[in-house]
């Protein structure tokens, strides 16, 4: 098999056990839970997820050293909170579609959808507090208010045209970023491991979820509505101030400049002017930039894996590393 698809296997293998515990944990809260409230949990949880960051969770722990099957239990944490923002970025966004399908808003209604986000973001709080202690509960309350703090951010750029660079990479670090590097920091605190693979593998994290963010942005531009289940464009006609045309609108001369700002300026030029803005992108290299950015931050997030020996590492390091190229070339 070539490596890929080794990383690949190795990824469904560990998903289909996170979403078993997943369902276990559904099936027993189910007994005494709103029958209306399991249906949207396991619409909205069991829907093709790449189960990114509880699988950074297990790799952490086993990387650490304990390979304890209790892990799926608290990885699971990171996977209702993961679905929770979707589900209230549905709601903001107005989005129809998730995945392919109807989002849990169009599908169940705005107050469903947000009371659902609300079950599990408050089951996920409990899962790590019950399982991994207060440190790490302390790291995943700070890294889900980071993700408030980062869509704040992301609103205000949108509403002031901000092109500040160091703004979105604030803002995509707290949406992406901090949230992987908590999965990450947070394995390593169940393990019992010391600081210098703590900070690695948060480092790690960060660098991680940032080169993430970047390829979603891209995807948002240059992605096949087939492969990634939601339209093109959905960034610029929401206003959202992302790497591309940032890079874009400090690349161009000044006539190029004023058109981008003045369709920026309008929600209805926004709507109707995707093709013209992402041959501007493309025109002042705002794609080609943007990629050589994300491998940049994939770049930083491997150095982070040396303080891991491969022999001590073992599969769990070979993954850790393929994730990274995976994340660099991933089409939805």
């Amino acid at each position: 098999m070539a490596d890929t698809e080794i990383l690949m296997a190795a990824i469904r293998c560990e998903s289909n056990r996170i979403d078993a515990a997943m369902h276990a944990d559904l099936d027993e809260l189910a007994v005494t839970m709103d029958g209306l409230l399991t249906e949207i949990l396991r619409y909205g949880l069991f829907n093709g997820g790449k189960r990114l960051r509880p699988l950074l969770v297990v790799l952490a722990a086993r990387l650490c050293g304990r390979s304890d099957p209790a892990v799926y239990n608290l990885a699971r944490a990171f996977e209702y909170l993961h679905a929770a923002t979707l589900m209230h970025d549905d709601v903001i966004d107005n989005a129809e579609t998730r995945r392919g399908r109807p989002s849990v808003y169009k599908k169940f209604g705005l107050v469903a959808a947000i009371l659902a986000g609300d079950f599990l973001h408050a089951r996920s709080m409990a899962i790590v507090g019950e399982l991994a202690g207060t440190e790490a509960l302390s790291v995943f309350s700070e890294a889900t208010g980071r993700i408030v703090d980062g869509e704040f951010l992301q609103m205000r750029n949108a509403a002031d045209l901000n092109l500040l660079e160091e703004d979105y990479q604030r803002a995509i670090l707290g949406k992406t970023g901090h949230l992987i590097a908590a999965a990450c920091e947070i394995g390593v605190i169940w393990a019992g491991r010391g600081t210098e693979e703590r900070n690695a593998l948060r480092t790690y994290g960060t660098h991680l979820g940032c080169a993430f963010q970047i390829i979603d942005d891209l995807l948002d531009y240059q992605g096949e509505k087939g492969k990634t289940g939601k339209a093109a464009g959905n960034d610029l006609v929401e206003g959202k101030m992302t790497l591309p045309l940032i890079l874009a609108v400090h690349q161009a001369d000044q006539e190029d400049r004023r058109r981008l700002q003045e369709i920026l300026a309008d929600a209805a030029h926004r709507r109707c002017a995707f093709a013209e803005v992402s041959r501007l992108i493309e025109k002042y290299n705002g794609f080609s930039i943007s990629r050589r950015k994300a491998e940049e931050a994939a770049t930083a997030a491997l150095s982070q894996l040396d303080v891991f020996p491969d022999k001590a590492g073992g599969q769990e390091k070979a993954i850790l590393q393929g994730l990274v190229k995976y994340v660099l070339e991933r089409e939805k």
